[in-house]
């Protein structure tokens, strides 16, 4: 491998940048969390793994709230399940290909949390 090929860059975990990316999304904000906690150098993890604490965590939160709608409620939550995968396989996707995919307004809370963490 190359030092310096995007997704190759190792991080405090061990895990290849590109990987470490794909596990942030693997199991939603679960995996988001752990990484978080656990990953301590690599920005692009970090970064990830902040996204899909935003992201699954919003769309998990969602979802219990519309359950509580009848009918429109139940209409709605059909329609998030859908989105959540596609978003789930594209976020995994990006990340792998070592790509630092900004979604419109989480990428940039993301971000920004991440600046305050710091």
């Amino acid at each position: 491998m190359v030092q310096g090929t995007p997704g190759m860059k190792k991080s405090s975990t061990g895990l290849q940048e590109n990987v470490g990316g794909l596990l942030a999304y693997l199991v939603g904000f679960i995996s988001g969390i752990v990484l978080l906690i656990v990953e301590k150098e690599n920005e692009t993890i970090r970064f990830h793994a902040m996204q899909s604490v935003i992201v699954f965590g919003a769309l998990f939160v969602l979802s219990i709230v519309i359950n509580f709608i009848p009918v429109i409620g139940f209409i709605i939550s059909l329609l998030i399940g859908p989105v959540a995968l596609v978003l789930w396989l594209l976020l995994m996707f990006k990340a792998y290909q070592g790509e630092r995919y900004h979604l419109p307004m989480a990428g940039k809370m993301a971000k920004d949390q991440l600046r305050k963490m710091h």
